[in-house]
């Protein structure tokens, strides 16, 4: 896995050399500080889209939550009058909720996370519209929330503090996932969820985890989300989230089968993408693009993996007959001994 976030940092650094070559305006202090803004904001959510994907999961419904829980939070501090943490604890909570009720409907129910979260998708985003009147929430002319958005917006020394939060929930995730005992056991699950179970793994109870966790990190992005565009179009906010969380896992390395991916790998995919899609706008492409862009991102990260599983397959082989062809006794040997 080391080798794949080797080779995903060496990419990150021949298309930022490129890039600025081409556009020295990406190397400014403005842009590297915006970017770096936008990689914690997506990056977020990546992290726990990862999870899910470690158990051979998916988690379709992230921009929905976000339409659906940033329009309650903007008028729980907007209109009426909850105190930011309050409504920020709120938020966070529901967002758990949800992927709590995911990871019953996954795990007892035992349908597919893809129809399950197919279905958040479009009911979320369906409740959200319907709560808002197909309008648009957002905050009155002037009302300000000082600490609020110091916590989400502000900059430190032109470090923006969500990707200041993006890598302190990079490094704790990265402890749950790497050095602790659920993260072997989601390992476990998602390489084979039989086998996991056969040897004492509640593989149930490991999967629900996952999914819990990609609603919190979700109840977390909403808030970010929600002050980062002041305004919440039900209709259009959080289109296509999913699908750069998605992107920025299967870059880092995780397999869309299941068991296998890093913390590290998801940060290094989420900067790679916000990298592209800078790219894209520096370079004068149009914008329409971005999709392509993600799209190609995600096509060539399955084919990778695909290769890279044929190459572990094919060395595996070879390596067991070479082993089997040393144990083999020659007839001639038999015959004296």
């Amino acid at each position: 896995m080391l080798k794949k976030d080797l080779g995903l940092l060496l990419l990150i650094l021949i298309v930022g050399t490129t890039v600025a070559i081409l556009n020295p305006r990406f190397i400014s202090p403005i842009n590297l500080s915006n970017t770096a803004n936008l990689i914690g904001l997506f990056g977020l959510f990546a992290i726990g889209q990862g999870f899910v994907i470690i158990t051979g999961g998916i988690d379709l419904s992230v921009g929905s939550i976000f339409a659906l829980l940033g329009v309650i939070f903007i008028d729980m501090i907007g209109l009426w009058g909850v105190p930011w943490p309050l409504a920020f604890l709120i938020t966070i909570v529901a967002g758990v909720a949800l992927g709590g009720i995911h990871a019953f409907l996954v795990t007892k129910m035992k349908i597919q996370p893809f129809v399950v979260t197919l279905c958040g998708l479009l009911i979320y985003r369906g409740l959200a519209r319907w709560y808002t009147g197909d309008g648009t929430a957002g905050f009155e002319f002037g009302q300000t929330f000082p600490g609020l958005e110091w916590m989400t917006m502000g900059r430190t020394y032109g470090v923006p503090h969500s990707f200041v939060a993006f890598i302190i929930v990079a490094i704790i995730m990265g402890v749950v996932l790497h050095r602790s005992v659920f993260g072997r056991y989601l390992f476990a699950v998602g390489k084979n969820e039989e086998a996991a179970r056969y040897s004492g793994i509640n593989s149930r109870k490991v999967i629900a985890a996952a999914y819990v966790i990609s609603g919190l990190l979700a109840g977390i992005s909403t808030v970010y989300f929600a002050m980062y565009t002041r305004s919440i179009s039900p209709a259009s906010h959080g289109n296509f989230y999913e699908l750069y969380a998605i992107a920025a896992a299967v870059l880092g390395g995780c397999s869309l089968r299941g068991g296998e991916g890093s913390v590290l790998g998801i940060v290094l995919g989420a900067v790679l993408l916000q990298v592209l899609q800078n790219l894209v706008n520096l370079l004068g492409i149009e914008s329409s693009l971005n999709f392509a862009v993600m799209g190609g991102v995600i096509l060539i990260g399955v084919i990778a993996d695909q290769q890279l599983v044929r190459y572990r397959n094919m060395k595996a082989n070879e390596k067991k007959r070479a082993l089997g062809s040393a144990g083999a006794v020659s007839p001639a040997a038999q015959e004296e001994k």
